[in-house]
């Protein structure tokens, strides 16, 4: 009997494990193309890439756009840097 339930567990850990990364792929993927579209034009694209998929992994939204449009995402415009300056490109 006990080698029956550590196999059922096992089992559903390794179901439940691979949900998470599957729900964690399609989040970051959301965030990729997304911050994709709004660095699109960006001078320092690297940069803006990375603090854009800062802000969305925390909001989860993006304004649409290359520029502007943030009250789309108030919390995406109310992120600020060590500066008090916008930290959402």
């Amino acid at each position: 009997m006990k080698p029956f339930v550590l196999a059922f567990v096992l089992v559903t850990l390794m179901l439940l494990s691979s949900s998470l990364l599957q729900i964690t792929m399609a989040g970051s993927s959301f965030c990729d193309s997304k911050c994709a579209v709004r660095c699109s034009k960006a001078g320092l694209q690297d940069r803006c890439l990375k603090y854009c998929g800062i802000c969305c992994e925390e909001c989860q939204c993006v304004p649409s756009g290359t520029y502007g449009n943030k009250d789309e995402c108030p919390c995406y415009r109310d992120k600020k840097n060590s500066k008090g300056g916008p930290k959402c490109p």
